[in-house]
């Protein structure tokens, strides 16, 4: 399975001043018979009469090779962070935080404020700020998932990367003025977070990135998930000091001087991001305006082997239920083997942990009915995450889930701004922070791709109300649209989410 993430993120602004980046140039520098002698490939086997045995040597993952890692590509971050003072065990401090009144029902009137705080503060009790700051980063996430769903059609399938995009507009809260900083950490929830400790404040945010950063994208722990930060500046522009040096010092990027009107640059920033999503993205930007002056832009990159794969073998076409009116043939991979499920019968659903190797896994919830997806992408959150994975039980199952491949792109700042960002996207900008020049936001894309298959994919206590394990169940088969997270556990941070309501459509 592979997963590739674009976030990019573009200003224009008016008059050019002194040049004070780096320069571009060093930057870019026959029917097949199955192992048992079963039925071809393409037709039902009945998994039930293979021996188990058989699934657990046709399962075993090695470690994930790293072919085609260039070292120049991969930011050594153990040695980053050993050149300088980063405060490093911060990340992993739990703070003392307040508690919420015993009396509340954390599970009724979402919308009440006084209800989500309680709710997010349960959730931080016990938790290190790395993972309190992931919690905020999902909530984001998932506010900003069902603002794009009331875009689309119901049969739509979706792909978002909340982490990517929180990590590009954690970025550009360092170039703007305190009114537009005030909005922008309203809206991604960090106000939340900072007011959760008395000893938080606006910087613990920026160090926490950097501390995620070095703590998701390392190649020791059995699959590759990388990001990289670019940030591009039209020649002549001046970028202020303090800027440049907390974008380097947080976020890894350094300012590039470029000529956005030379067709050359084009061709080299698409180069670069090809080469860095192993060629899965090829040409992301089609066209720059040549008046443009600000680009950032973030990739992220998930390359994950299964713990069990699903051996092609057993691979078959089956009817996948797209809605009540409508069914499609598609390739459903099939397994056997110990997985963690739980069945939430608040919301109707049946919730399944596909584990890759490195304590990173695909959450699959599956609603028991095909009217049930609204209201499950109206309730997902963090909460229900905890609430999901703490009522898991592992039993020996069966396991029947689609083969499928998303490539979706989304322009971000209608969204953002139904959300409560808006003077980014005006003339009343502030981003003195980041220049003198009067800048404003008109380009905010999110694009981004994943493969699901046999191999993988390359692309505090709670309360357990209406919710019981799945005891009973031995079959899980996915033959309608789902939810999926890819959801790292050691951060807690959800790196991919999205929608399948057909599997057939890319």
């Amino acid at each position: 399975m592979w997963f590739v993430w674009i976030v990019a993120v573009v200003s224009l602004l008016s008059a050019p001043a002194l040049a004070g980046v780096k320069d571009l140039g060093s930057h870019f520098s026959g029917q097949q018979v199955d192992a048992r002698g079963h039925a071809p490939a393409g037709e039902n086997t009945d998994i039930e009469s293979i021996p188990l045995d058989f699934h657990r040597e046709n399962t075993v993952t090695n470690d994930l090779p790293l072919e085609g890692l260039d070292e120049e590509d991969y930011i050594d971050f153990d040695k980053i962070l050993e050149e300088g003072e980063d405060d490093y065990s911060d990340g992993d401090a739990i703070d003392e935080i307040s508690t919420p009144a015993p009396d509340l029902d954390l599970f009724s009137e979402p919308t009440d404020p006084k209800i989500r705080r309680a709710r997010l503060l349960r959730l931080f009790h016990g938790r290190t700020r790395l993972q309190r700051i992931n919690v905020v980063n999902g909530r984001f996430g998932f506010r900003l998932y069902r603002k794009i769903r009331n875009r689309l059609n119901q049969t739509d399938n979706i792909l978002l990367a909340p982490v990517g995009i929180s990590i590009a507009m954690g970025m550009m809260a360092l170039g703007v003025g305190p009114n537009a900083h005030e909005q922008l950490y309203q809206t991604l929830g960090f106000s939340e977070f900072v007011n959760a400790s008395a000893q938080y404040d606006n910087t613990t945010v920026p160090k926490l990135f950097r501390k995620l950063t070095h703590r998701l994208f390392r190649r020791n722990f059995g699959y590759t998930l990388r990001s990289v930060n670019d940030l591009y500046v039209r020649q002549n522009i001046r970028i202020e000091d303090g800027f440049r040096g907390s974008a380097k010092k947080y976020y890894f990027a350094e300012p590039q001087s470029v000529d956005f009107s030379d067709p050359a640059f084009l061709v080299k920033a698409n180069q670069r991001i090809q080469k860095i999503t192993k060629g899965l993205i090829k040409e992301p930007l089609k066209s720059v305006d040549p008046n443009m002056v600000v680009m950032l832009l973030n990739y992220l990159y998930f390359k994950g082997t299964w713990e069990q794969k699903f051996p092609k073998e057993l691979t078959h076409y089956r009817n996948f239920r797209v809605n009540e009116k409508q069914q499609v043939r598609v390739p459903m991979m099939q397994n056997k083997g110990s997985y963690l499920a739980a069945a939430d019968h608040e919301l109707n659903c049946d919730v399944l942990q596909l584990p890759y190797a490195g304590n990173i896994s695909m959450l699959i919830a599956v609603p028991q009915k095909l009217s049930g997806m609204r209201s499950l992408e109206q309730e997902i959150s963090p909460t229900l995450i905890n609430k999901w994975l703490n009522n898991m039980t592992n039993r020996t199952r069966e396991v029947v889930f689609p083969r499928f491949k998303l490539e979706q792109s989304y322009d971000l700042i209608e969204h953002l701004k139904e959300m409560g960002l808006t003077d980014l996207f005006t003339e009343q900008g502030d981003f003195t922070p980041m220049t003198s020049e009067k800048v404003i936001i008109n380009w905010f894309k999110h694009q981004g791709i994943i493969t699901v298959n046999e191999e993988g994919t390359e692309a505090a206590a709670m309360t357990h109300v209406g919710f019981m394990p799945l005891s009973t169940q031995t079959r899980f088969v996915v033959d309608r649209p789902f939810l999926f997270l890819i959801y790292e556990h050691r951060t807690g941070c959800v790196v991919f989410m999205g929608r399948v309501v057909d599997p057939s459509r890319s």
